[in-house]
């Protein structure tokens, strides 16, 4: 949840007394530098001018598996991808590859009559109600061990999804009558949100005293320099999201799947969807694909992180939890179309269908292809258990790996204070996370040729893969393997004491990533150019989980 929100809730009701607005960071500073420019960015601005400047790559496609990319966008049109061997609107597949006119991507969760899901359950409500009618009123003693295995677990997903439920309907009773009261306020000064001035409030008199008050509070975070248009819109936003939580997100009863049309009992089902790539709300995706690739010479809003890219288009995420069949199926559509690097700014705290997943992964690492992953927003320690999807296989196999060495698992950094370098939302983990990046107040793409600001892993991801993709266009030899080693051995290392995220407590930003540091692609470009293709064949490999030697120096090395 959006920090702010709180912070509202508080003043409205006579908690808290201040209301403190950040100064705004330059809009371009994730491609700045630390040393040269005082910012954390990626170091790409300084990249295209002193180190490609004149240098040829080649293209290189970029999977954006999220909620929608709206490619029409005038800084997205002219680098999307586009499936040359399918011919438009036409309604039949003419690559032969099983999706009907795939022309930006695939949309796996739509159906074939165009209807698509906006809306889901999170992968916890799914486990409650899959499991309520059998352990529901089930008699104890009739159960096996590994059905009580089994019903000990289903309760405590109910036990989740009633408080959750629970909580989330007080909420929306709150928020809906500040929400309420705030417009009613501007309905009371006869003016539009964006027209209402300070002054305005300030002389604002009323004999109902929840308009009285909520004029006085108003006025208070305005003197701040926050504008009543953007009080209302936030509180619209709170009330929106907590709505949305109670309706659909732990609401049981809720059910989308059916716009579908698919056989959701079988997990290994390919072939469903629709060629929708930009859905009901595109917003996320578009800000994604921005991040990684916008256009860098046609002057307009911002400039991406790699040139040299083809957006793919694959929509998977609801406004909710994503399912475990359309992200295998994403991922092997990616593939099998081209793509080199795969971008996952979403995740959940359950997979039922992991295996699914991990069969994906496997199959995105025998041909070669990179998976970026947001390690999520929950200013936590990530583990192999409580965040999904990852790097870590369910069943190892025989002579199989473990964990998947095409992966970078990416936490974000803010772009001000040395010991608040780590969003205090973002997780970490000296293990289960790779490497930071920018991600906070990163401004980018959304739809209707517009422009935004947004804090996340989710767009500290596209960061990484950018500059993969850079890799990728610039030194096409390297394996996917061998872009993972080089981002992670040419960080910038951060050898500080930072504040941990979610938490007061200090320790060494060692103890937030397996690299120790933020992305610096100017460092990954130069190492990239000493290393010889392709795999495993420089001896060099940086993994988290291969490499034991290099794990227990880091261990030794951390205070």
């Amino acid at each position: 949840m959006n920090f702010r929100f709180s912070l509202l809730v508080l003043l409205l009701f006579g908690l808290a007394t201040g209301w403190t607005q950040q100064q705004d960071a330059p809009k371009d500073w994730f491609h700045l530098n630390m040393s040269e420019d005082g910012f954390p960015g990626v170091s790409s601005q300084q990249l295209y001018a002193n180190v490609l400047n004149g240098v040829e790559g080649q293209p290189v496609i970029v999977a954006v598996i999220d909620g929608g990319v709206d490619y029409q966008h005038e800084d997205l049109d002219d680098i999307m991808w586009k499936n040359e061997d399918e011919i438009p609107g036409n309604g039949v597949d003419d690559d032969g590859n099983g999706y009907v006119d795939d022309i930006y991507g695939w949309n796996f969760i739509g159906g074939k009559d165009g209807e698509n899901v906006h809306y889901d359950n999170l992968e916890v409500t799914r486990l409650y109600k899959k499991y309520k009618d059998r352990f529901e009123d089930v008699d104890m003693e009739e159960l096996s061990k590994k059905e009580r295995r089994q019903y000990d677990q289903w309760m405590e997903y109910k036990k989740e999804v009633e408080e959750k439920r629970e909580e989330m309907e007080q909420n929306v009773t709150i928020y809906g009558g500040i929400y309420e009261a705030v417009k009613g306020l501007e309905k009371e000064l006869g003016k539009e949100s964006g027209k209402i001035s300070l002054k305005d409030i300030q002389d604002f008199e009323s004999d109902n005293p929840l308009l009285s008050r909520s004029a006085m509070i108003v006025a208070n975070m305005m003197s701040e320099g926050n504008s009543f248009q953007a009080i209302v819109n936030d509180l619209e936003s709170a009330y929106e999201y907590f709505y949305n939580q109670y309706n659909y997100y732990y609401n049981p009863e809720f059910e989308s799947r059916d716009k579908v049309g698919d056989n959701y009992g079988d997990p290994t089902e390919r072939y469903y969807g629709n060629p929708d790539i930009k859905g009901p709300d595109a917003e996320h995706g578009t800000h994604v694909a921005g991040i990684i690739a916008a256009e860098r010479e046609n002057d307009l809003g911002i400039k991406g992180v790699a040139n040299n890219v083809k957006i793919m288009g694959l929509r998977v995420v609801p406004d909710g939890d994503e399912r475990d069949k359309d992200v295998a199926n994403a991922i092997y559509y990616a593939v099998d179309n081209g793509a080199k690097v795969i971008n996952m700014s979403f995740g959940k705290g359950y997979s039922p269908f992991k295996k699914v997943v991990d069969d994906a992964i496997k199959y995105a690492r025998k041909k070669d292809v990179l998976l970026v992953h947001a390690a999520g927003n929950d200013g936590k320690e990530n583990f192999e258990d409580n965040n999904y999807p990852n790097d870590r296989f369910l069943k190892k196999g025989l002579f199989g790996p473990r964990y998947a060495d095409n992966w970078i698992e990416v936490g974000a950094v803010n772009w001000e204070g040395e010991e608040e370098i780590a969003a205090d939302f973002s997780n970490y983990s000296s293990d289960n996370v790779d490497v930071f990046a920018p991600g906070v107040d990163i401004y980018s793409t959304v739809p209707g040729d517009e422009y935004r600001a947004m804090p996340g892993t989710s767009m500290a991801a596209p960061m990484i893969s950018g500059v993969a993709a850079v890799l990728r266009s610039y030194f096409p030899d390297l394996s996917a393997e061998q872009v993972k080693e080089i981002i992670l051995s040419s960080v910038d290392k951060q050898t500080q004491r930072v504040r941990k995220p979610g938490s007061e407590d200090m320790v060494p930003f060692g103890k937030l990533a397996l690299s120790g540091g933020i992305v610096n692609v100017v460092e990954a470009v130069q190492l990239a150019a000493e290393t010889k293709g392709k795999n495993r064949k420089n001896g060099r490999y940086f993994g988290p989980h291969s490499d034991k030697e290099m794990k227990k120096d880091k261990d030794q090395a951390t205070p």
